[in-house]
């Protein structure tokens, strides 16, 4: 099936497009340049042969600073066909953290790329309303990429995370005064 795929993505864009494949993958998943990603997701679900006429998910990974990359994964689905591809693009972490939007192919994505531009800083170029959609409008930063450090304040409130000594104390503290309360 992947070999059909990418047959016909190179044989409609070209013979250097596709950078990795691998079959043994579930499911099967190639990856591309951010410079392609629009036309060969345009070709996945115009092409007869192919119509992937799903996109079932959009997920960011921060491979962390040692790698020095972040990917975008693509999940699709083709109804008709029932097939699924993922499609991978590798950024620079470094560089500029930015590939197309696909909106204008699956207005799905619309939520998913914001989540992905919300939790990890990428951004979709041409997205019609790119703006957080998890954190709040002023929050600093992107909570799922590994660099990302919790801040210890937010519109002038302490923040107390889960993890914290304090949080752990408290919590303690109304469990002992729950069963303190409940003997009496």
């Amino acid at each position: 099936m992947l070999e059909e795929i990418q047959n016909i993505l190179k044989s409609s864009i070209d013979d250097n497009l596709i950078i990795e494949a691998d079959e043994s993958s579930s499911p099967p998943t190639i990856v591309v340049q951010k410079e392609n990603l629009l036309a060969i997701a345009s070709l996945l679900y115009k092409h007869e042969q192919l119509y992937f006429d799903m996109l079932s998910c959009i997920t960011g990974i921060d491979n962390g600073a040692e790698s020095e990359s972040m990917e975008v994964i693509y999940n699709f689905f083709s109804i008709p066909f029932e097939r699924s591809l993922m499609v991978k693009v590798i950024l620079e972490r470094e560089g500029k953290l930015e590939v197309p939007s696909l909106v204008e192919i699956w207005k799905t994505a619309d939520w998913q790329e914001r989540e992905v531009y919300d939790l990890f800083g990428i951004h979709f170029r041409n997205h019609p309303d790119m703006r957080r959609i998890l954190m709040p409008a002023d929050w600093e930063g992107h909570p799922l990429r590994k660099d990302y450090e919790d801040p210890e304040k937010y519109r002038g409130m302490n923040v107390i995370y889960d993890r914290d000594e304090k949080s752990q104390t408290f919590e303690n503290e109304v469990l002992n005064t729950k069963s303190q309360t409940t003997k009496s």
